[in-house]
Protein backbone atom coordinates (compact mmCIF):
# COMPACT_ATOMS: atom_id res chain seq x y z
CA UNK A 1 0.00 0.00 0.00
CA UNK A 2 1.53 3.24 -0.75
CA UNK A 3 1.05 6.49 1.25
CA UNK A 4 -0.98 8.13 -1.02
CA UNK A 5 -3.96 5.09 -1.37
CA UNK A 6 -3.22 5.16 2.92
CA UNK A 7 -4.24 8.86 3.05
CA UNK A 8 -7.13 8.61 0.68
CA UNK A 9 -8.04 5.83 3.27
CA UNK A 10 -7.73 7.42 6.18
CA UNK A 11 -9.73 10.42 4.89
CA UNK A 12 -12.28 7.94 3.14
CA UNK A 13 -12.65 6.11 6.83
CA UNK A 14 -12.94 9.67 9.00
CA UNK A 15 -15.86 11.44 6.47
CA UNK A 16 -17.47 8.05 7.14
CA UNK A 17 -17.09 8.66 10.84
CA UNK A 18 -17.76 12.54 10.64
CA UNK A 19 -21.42 11.16 8.91
CA UNK A 20 -22.02 8.70 11.97
CA UNK A 21 -21.26 11.39 14.03
CA UNK A 22 -24.20 13.50 12.51
CA UNK A 23 -26.53 10.64 12.54
CA UNK A 24 -25.68 10.10 16.36
CA UNK A 25 -26.50 13.48 17.37
CA UNK A 26 -29.69 13.84 15.03
CA UNK A 27 -30.93 10.41 16.96
CA UNK A 28 -29.75 11.59 20.32
CA UNK A 29 -32.01 11.24 23.18
CA UNK A 30 -29.34 12.24 26.01
CA UNK A 31 -28.06 15.93 26.36
CA UNK A 32 -25.07 14.04 27.81
CA UNK A 33 -24.03 11.16 25.01
CA UNK A 34 -24.73 14.26 22.13
CA UNK A 35 -22.61 16.85 23.42
CA UNK A 36 -19.81 14.24 23.51
CA UNK A 37 -20.80 12.95 20.09
CA UNK A 38 -20.68 16.71 18.66
CA UNK A 39 -16.95 16.83 20.10
CA UNK A 40 -16.01 13.78 19.00
CA UNK A 41 -17.59 14.87 15.75
CA UNK A 42 -15.59 18.23 15.95
CA UNK A 43 -12.01 16.58 16.68
CA UNK A 44 -12.50 14.33 13.50
CA UNK A 45 -12.89 17.26 11.42
CA UNK A 46 -9.86 18.80 12.92
CA UNK A 47 -8.41 15.49 12.40
CA UNK A 48 -9.85 15.56 8.49
CA UNK A 49 -8.47 19.14 7.83
CA UNK A 50 -4.81 17.80 8.94
CA UNK A 51 -4.67 15.36 6.88
CA UNK A 52 -6.16 16.93 4.22
CA UNK A 53 -3.67 19.90 3.98
CA UNK A 54 -1.06 16.61 4.69
CA UNK A 55 -2.48 15.07 1.24
CA UNK A 56 -2.47 18.73 -0.95
CA UNK A 57 0.78 19.18 0.06
CA UNK A 58 2.10 15.90 -1.06
CA UNK A 59 0.56 16.46 -4.77
CA UNK A 60 -1.81 13.46 -3.69
CA UNK A 61 -5.15 15.94 -3.73
CA UNK A 62 -5.65 18.73 -6.29
CA UNK A 63 -8.39 20.94 -5.27
CA UNK A 64 -11.11 22.03 -8.03
CA UNK A 65 -10.57 25.22 -9.76
CA UNK A 66 -12.10 28.22 -7.48
CA UNK A 67 -15.48 28.76 -9.51
CA UNK A 68 -16.04 31.87 -11.52
CA UNK A 69 -18.44 34.79 -10.90
CA UNK A 70 -20.63 33.63 -14.00
CA UNK A 71 -21.11 30.14 -12.22
CA UNK A 72 -21.56 31.87 -9.13
CA UNK A 73 -24.21 33.63 -10.12
CA UNK A 74 -25.83 31.07 -11.91
CA UNK A 75 -26.04 29.10 -9.02
CA UNK A 76 -27.63 31.84 -6.78
CA UNK A 77 -30.17 32.21 -9.62
CA UNK A 78 -30.88 28.62 -9.94
CA UNK A 79 -31.21 28.21 -5.50
CA UNK A 80 -33.13 31.73 -5.78
CA UNK A 81 -36.23 30.52 -7.90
Amino acid sequence: MTEKVAINDVLSSINSLIKLCGYAIEQANNKNFRDEIVTTRNKLEDLQWKIYLISKSKGYYVPAAPAGEADIEQVKNAISK
